[in-house]
């Protein structure tokens, strides 16, 4: 066992509290946390405080307290020691509180003009926050001075975003620094005039002198947060590696995002959580969303005007904005928040504020609804844009295809089916397992899917190969409803939730649509709403 020598100044647990990891028992002189290398959940693994030392009794990884953190992080033990005592000199081995989450929403001065000083997080003293034009100067010349790295620009350039290099150039999107540059950085802006008092992320240092809080823990893409008038308000960090609260559940996903915001620290500043505009202005209608960088890749696959929070509960900034575009003569709104809104109570009621804001300021609201197997609308629309450089691929090399679908149809049965889906009503009124796999309608409190929330949107027959099983005749049917839609049809894309039916003659069978297939259920057609325009005793029969 490499069990590290003594007289570091931390030990094992402070690294076992920076890896989040989850402590399920404590003993005199040791821990048991469940296991990041074999993933078991039942605290197989020890971890000693008087060798700091640790090994996992399940999978047989062991080793000492640097070699913990290094191979997690696939780094030397030389570099996991200065992360490590990066981010304990830095305060940054504990994450709860201030602006860590996307949904935080400050109780400090506000975005723009002067603010008075005040007490941030325990009472620490914070600056006056500076002026608009001051935060905007800092963060400009700040980005400036930064690079975008090769792993991070090919990241904004893969199909999970769909960037190009001159979007990439226009957002102006950077890497955040190494923690031994932010003084340095702090001071040449100082030199070249800028201010840092008061702008978020900077802070005076115990030692008396000015920095930015910039850790190795936090590393990732910045992303500007730019106002309707092209100034940088603040800006988020796109994490490399999520943080989790030590206190969260062991299945509870990291934060992804956070604003760069020095709250904690004295002299400091929040964000703010400002709200960011992209696209054209003045503009007849204006897409709200959660999310900088969704808003920015949405605008430049739609080329629309997006104005993005950052959560979808964070809508109270929004006053102001819709104020100015209602004023320079903006008509509709379009909610876009992810579909979680669906399902989740406390997002249902921050889309549901977007309609009444908008209506306060004299402007229409309306839902984009879109395909529900994505979440966001940039995932949606991405999607639609890798479908349609396929066809178009298929078009130019068509192959067997044709010769394939002939042979298929000498071949062919006609399959009959009905498509039940979630109906949300006139209110909208979440459904906590919707657009879920199965194991999140058991966590709902069902056994089978309750068929009286539910709607037939369609009953009809698609031709499938005579030696086809019920499974590859679903696929098809999934398939089908992917992109375009029957005539007449008045239901979404087939999704996670809904619930199919294939029938015959002689028998009815039922599959939920997991996320990962199909799943036989229960299902009682006759509780169903029926088909829109249809009659209640025609439903499901």
């Amino acid at each position: 066992m490499d069990s590290q020598p003594q007289g570091f100044p931390f030990g094992i647990m402070a690294v076992v509290e920076l890896l989040r990891l989850n402590v399920r028992r404590r003993l005199a002189d040791s821990a048991y946390v469940d296991c990041p290398f074999c993933g078991d959940k039942r605290g197989r693994m020890n971890v000693n405080f008087g060798r700091n030392v640790w090994r996992c009794n399940y999978c047989g990884e062991s080793g000492g307290m640097l070699a913990l953190y290094a191979r997690l992080n696939n780094m030397t033990n030389s570099q996991a020691y200065r992360e490590i005592w990066d981010a304990l000199s830095t305060g940054e081995a504990s994450w709860g509180g201030g602006d860590h989450g996307m949904t935080a929403v400050s109780a400090a001065a506000p975005v723009s003009g002067a603010a008075a000083p005040g007490q941030g997080q325990g009472g620490i003293q914070q600056s006056p926050r500076a002026s608009a034009e001051e935060v905007h100067r800092t963060f400009s010349r700040l980005f400036e001075m930064l690079t975008l790295s090769p792993a991070h620009r090919s990241h904004l350039r893969s199909e999970k975003r769909g960037l190009t290099e001159e979007q990439i150039r226009q957002f102006g999107f950077r890497s955040t620094p190494p923690y031994f540059l932010c003084r340095s950085l702090t001071e040449k802006l100082i030199s070249q005039g800028c201010t840092v008092a008061g702008v978020p992320g900077f802070y005076r240092h115990e030692k008396g002198y000015w920095t930015v809080k910039f850790t190795s823990r936090t590393s990732g893409i910045l992303i500007p947060a730019v106002g309707r008038d092209g100034l940088i308000r603040g800006a988020q960090i796109l994490l490399d590696v999520p943080i989790r609260d030590k206190d969260d559940p062991p299945d509870k996903a990291g934060a992804k995002y956070i604003w760069l915001s020095s709250s904690s620290k004295e002299m400091g500043a929040t964000s703010g959580s400002p709200v960011h505009f992209v696209g054209k202005f003045p503009a007849r209608t204006v897409y709200v969303t959660e999310g900088l960088l969704k808003a920015d890749i949405a605008h430049c696959l739609m080329n629309r005007s997006f104005v993005a929070t950052a959560g979808a509960n964070n809508v109270s900034a929004l006053g102001g904005i819709f104020r100015m575009l209602a004023a320079e003569g903006t008509e509709l709104i379009v909610e876009a928040q992810d579909m979680d809104k669906y399902r989740n109570a406390n997002t249902a009621k921050g889309s549901s504020r977007i309609y009444l804001m908008a209506g306060e300021h004299g402007m229409e609201c309306r839902r984009l609804a879109w395909d529900p197997n994505y979440k966001g609308i940039d995932d949606w629309r991405l999607a639609l844009r890798r479908k349609e450089r396929q066809r178009e691929e298929e078009k130019k090399d068509p192959g067997d295809a044709s010769t394939l679908k002939e042979e298929q149809e000498t071949r062919n049965f006609l399959q009959r089916y009905r498509i039940y889906q979630l109906d949300f009503g006139r209110e909208q009124i979440p459904i906590p397992f919707a657009f879920e796999g199965i194991k999140e309608l058991h966590k709902a409190g069902y056994e089978q899917p309750p068929a009286g929330q539910y709607r037939l949107v369609w009953d009809s027959g698609l031709p499938c190969p005579a030696d086809s099983t019920d499974r590859e005749r679903l696929e098809r049917i999934r398939d089908a409803f992917s992109d375009s839609m029957p005539e007449g049809y008045r239901g979404r894309q087939v999704a996670p939730s809904d619930v199919l039916e294939l029938y015959d003659e002689g028998k009815r069978s039922y599959y939920y649509v997991d996320k990962g297939g199909f799943e036989p259920v229960r299902f009682s057609p006759f509780l169903a709403k029926p088909m829109p325009g249809r009659e209640q005793e025609g439903a499901g029969q």
